[in-house]
């Protein structure tokens, strides 16, 4: 064999090694691609997405969209091929892995996490719906996510109310998590519950919490319930989390409590985190879920004024889908009020 084809057949075997490596080799980071959307004013299995009780309700066409993003988990492999691709391609984007993830997340903790987020961004946009509307409720502090295979799983339920702990009664979150840490690691603490209108009495046996060993925790996760004059059931799919889905949900409580149709048989798309106040909060993928707000027939936007510098010059056509900037549920409700009255109206823009 001569040297020209020892160099050939040497350089031939480093190229096909260099492009096996880029194909396998896993880079730290995480990929943004857009995702199935919903609407929240359909049905799924012949069942309404968001179904309301105890009030009356006004069920009527077009499309609340939801909005979701697919992103590589903290578990998943990214190659050099897979980033190259995803770095060129307007609908997708390319995030270091550390950005999005903590170190010690695993994608099912991301899941569970996502679904917490979720029950939480639901009660919130309840809430939100129902103030704009004029309604009443109180609050309590109340279990908000369990986690899998932790001491409070098969103890505790999501929306199981805190009375009292270790007979000390509950009056904020702050309080009910310093009683459950005072307690010995792995001695029980006595939980007084309310669940479904019943009160309950729990002893469990705690463990030490992860961030202090000398501090008790029961991995559950905790926060603000609320108790609504009207019960609100949101099927979008378990696997649908986070926060970002929060304002469309308040919008279709909204329109289904109130005469008339809020989109006029029109297909509107929205995201953004919301509070019990309505405000409006920022959330990430912004330009993916452009892309599929748009993809799905998507004619009007309503984009948190938090992302306007990521939505200015976005992959979307102006021309198909008009963006418009919110920053409260009352704000958004006028702005679809005005575009299907006038889809040239004047409208807060980024």
């Amino acid at each position: 064999m001569s040297r020209r084809t020892t160099a050939s057949v040497v350089g031939f075997v480093l190229l096909v090694g260099c492009l096996l490596a880029a194909a396998v080799v896993p880079l730290p980071y995480t990929i943004y691609s857009p995702g199935p959307t919903v609407n929240l004013l359909g049905k799924s299995d012949k069942r309404e997405i968001i179904a309301v009780s105890g009030a009356k309700t006004y069920r009527d066409g077009g499309d609340l969209r939801l909005l979701t993003v697919v992103p590589t988990g903290p578990d998943d492999t990214v190659s050099l091929l897979g980033a190259l691709s995803a770095w060129v391609r307007p609908d997708q984007a390319v995030y270091r892995k550390s950005d999005i993830y903590a170190t010690d997340q695993t994608s099912d903790s991301v899941e569970e996490q996502g679904q917490v987020d979720m029950v939480d961004s639901q009660d919130s946009a309840v809430a939100a719906a129902l103030t704009q509307l004029g309604y009443t409720f109180t609050t309590s502090v109340q279990v908000l996510g369990i986690q899998r295979g932790g001491p409070g799983d098969g103890a505790l339920e999501v929306h199981d109310q805190l009375v009292s702990v270790n007979g000390t009664a509950v009056s904020d979150i702050a309080g009910a998590v310093k009683d459950i840490q005072a307690v010995k690691p792995g001695s029980r603490v006595r939980l007084v519950v309310r669940r479904s209108g019943k009160t309950q009495t729990l002893r469990v046996r705690t463990v030490a919490s992860q961030a202090d060993k000398t501090k008790s925790a029961l991995e559950v996760t905790i926060g603000v319930g609320y108790d609504f004059p009207i019960d609100v059931d949101v099927r979008v799919g378990d696997n649908i989390g986070g926060p970002s889905a929060g304002m469309m949900i308040a919008m279709t409580v909204y329109d289904t409590l109130t005469p008339g149709s809020l989109t006029k048989g029109a297909d509107v798309a929205g995201t953004g985190t919301i509070d019990a106040k309505g405000q409006v909060g920022g959330i990430g993928g912004i330009q993916q879920k452009l892309v599929a707000a748009q993809r799905a027939g998507a004619r009007l936007f309503l984009a948190p004024a938090d992302n306007c510098d990521e939505v200015r010059g976005g992959p979307y056509d102006s021309e198909r889908m008009r963006v418009v900037k919110v920053s409260t549920l009352k704000g958004a409700i006028a702005d679809v009020k005005a575009w299907t009255s006038d889809h040239d109206a004047k409208l807060p823009a980024c």
